[in-house]
């Protein structure tokens, strides 16, 4: 048993993940909180995971949350309940602890649609640009950038540059359009999306409105523009939950991912919230990379302590300067 277990450890860079079976009678949700005090272990999990994973986590939250979080924890052990570049985040804030993702495949198209070494190109034919990159991306961007963002505090960071500086953002040409329409700048735009978002459709959301002529649409700004013309609000995604909670309105289109449709239930349970429709035939909008990890991943990752995300030098201390940078003006933005 000991050998099988060891071939199956080395087989986790090949697969992603520990692949061991998991007693069906087990109480993971006991097991995983009994693991965590013992490991002095912290389980931080994105609003895009599946319920169960949110409710077993000591905190939950979108990129800036879990970054602050992350920045701040005194746990031995990070378990991060999410994709690989919110993980890698973790680890560069924090190169002495050990940072695990419950699967390594669960990447992020829009990290994945720019390389840093094709990015390192572009840039450099804008040499007076400063960067300013979404925090959805890999180490290797972020090392490339002046400052990084989220959804939640890209429009304030964006203004804290003069007004004369030239800027590039990436990697989500939709949510740098957004922001250039709500600050009048003319950033250059990296021509990056999000699978997630860039796939609802604006004929079926019409077609959902009109079935519920009293929800309000809220939006994340990685969509379209043709669907945040919709929107009545357009927010990040913890801006959405808190739009939800203080408006009188009790029926909402939700266009994001609909992990967070979860924590908006348990908010407001006396609401209704509705997915809203992609271009296929499904009624709802998973990302397919979140939803990779499971309640018995998390339990696997946090008992054997694998996979582990690891932030090489000097990578990692170039990465962490736009990181800190963010962090520090989110504070003074009181974000």
């Amino acid at each position: 048993m000991i050998d099988i277990l060891e071939d199956k450890k080395r087989a986790v860079k090949r697969i992603g993940f520990l692949d061991v079976e998991v007693d069906p009678t087990l109480d993971l949700f006991a097991e995983i909180s009994r693991m965590k005090r013992e490991k002095n272990a912290v389980l931080l999990a994105h609003y895009y995971q599946e319920p169960d994973i949110q409710d077993i986590a000591d905190y939950v939250g979108d990129s800036l949350g879990l970054a602050q979080q992350a920045e701040k924890t005194s746990a031995d052990l990070i378990l991060f309940a999410g994709v690989h570049f919110m993980a890698e985040t973790a680890k560069i804030i924090n190169p002495s602890k050990k940072v695990v993702l419950p699967d390594l495949n669960a990447g992020c198209s829009l990290s994945d649609s720019c390389p840093p070494d094709e990015f390192a190109a572009f840039k450099a034919r804008y040499p007076d640009h400063k960067v300013v990159t979404y925090i959805n991306c890999s180490a290797g961007l972020k090392a490339l950038s002046d400052v990084v963002v989220t959804s939640t505090n890209a429009v304030g960071i964006v203004e804290s540059f003069p007004k004369d500086q030239p800027l590039i953002f990436a990697p989500d040409k939709n949510l740098g359009a957004y922001i250039n329409k709500l600050t009048g700048r003319n950033m250059i735009l990296w021509d990056g999306a999000c699978m997630v978002h860039e796939i609802f459709s604006r004929k079926k959301l019409a077609e959902l409105k009109m079935r519920h002529p009293n929800a309000m649409i809220i939006a994340h700004p990685e969509c379209e523009d043709p669907v945040l013309e919709m929107a009545d609000y357009i927010g990040s995604t913890s801006g959405l939950l808190n739009y939800t909670k203080k408006i009188s309105a009790d029926e909402f289109i939700v266009v994001t991912e609909s992990g967070i449709i979860h924590q908006m239930e348990k908010a407001s349970p006396q609401k209704r919230f509705i997915a809203a429709p992609n271009q296929g035939t499904c009624a709802c909008n998973d990302c397919p990379h979140m939803k990779l990890n499971t309640l018995e991943k998390v339990y696997i990752a946090l008992k054997y302590e694998m996979p582990e995300v690891d932030a090489p030098e000097p990578l990692r201390t170039q990465a962490l300067a736009p990181i800190q940078r963010m962090l520090e003006i989110s504070a003074k933005l009181g974000l």
